[in-house]
């Protein structure tokens, strides 16, 4: 019964001890035990303990409205300066597939709108120059018609890759100002230990397992 009554006034003791104390700021607490240490003549390294860097909530959405504006000036805002090369190399191979199929579309389309026509003086008619009067065309109709189908369909396709690679570049620079902003420490572990607690109403063993991540 004495037991029991201890425990009791025990658990009655912690709020009231727990409201008592005062809240201290994070930044508080840093400065307050590095000067207690350095009172001990313990000098800590600002690696060891390190303020918290203030969060920039604007910053993911400046990052990608720079992007969007001109595709890079995000990674550059973020100070990801090796991405640029990479972005303006796969936007630019983008583009220069979409040009070369887009070319060869029109010069296709423009002859299978003059063989329809009647006429036989396009490109695709007489490719090397060895036709005689009379020889059927180097390229027909049907084929003049299925290479413009071919052509435009390449350059519709290279068209909505490099449409995705740019909202990509958007997309990356957006989340890489998230990211960066979160402060994780290089000390990190992982940590699985038993342990054994005592049930402070019925004076049982509990037994657990307890987890610890340390970022």
């Amino acid at each position: 019964m004495l037991k029991n009554l201890s425990i009791l006034c025990l658990l009655l003791l912690i709020p009231f001890g727990a409201l008592a104390q005062e809240v201290v700021p994070e930044d508080q607490e840093l400065d307050s035990l590095q000067q207690n240490l350095k009172a001990e003549g313990i000098v800590v390294q600002d690696s060891v303990i390190e303020k918290r860097k203030p969060i920039n909530p604007l910053a993911p959405g400046k990052a990608a409205f720079y992007s969007a504006v001109l595709p890079g000036l995000g990674q550059i805002y973020n100070k990801r300066y090796w991405k640029v090369p990479i972005i303006y190399g796969v936007l630019g191979a983008g583009i220069y597939v979409y040009t070369w199929n887009d070319d060869r579309y029109d010069r296709f389309r423009d002859a299978f709108k003059r063989r329809q026509a009647g006429f036989t003086d396009d490109e695709f008619y007489d490719v090397d120059g060895n036709n005689n009067l009379g020889d059927p065309p180097d390229f027909d109709l049907d084929v003049l018609e299925n290479q413009q189908e071919r052509f435009q369909r390449d350059r519709d396709l290279a068209l909505v890759i490099t449409i995705a690679l740019y909202v990509l570049n958007i997309v990356d620079a957006n989340v890489d100002a998230h990211l960066k902003q979160f402060n994780i420490s290089d000390d990190l572990s992982f940590d699985v230990q038993p342990y054994l607690d005592l049930n402070t109403i019925t004076g049982d063993p509990n037994y657990g397992m307890t987890l610890v991540i340390k970022l």
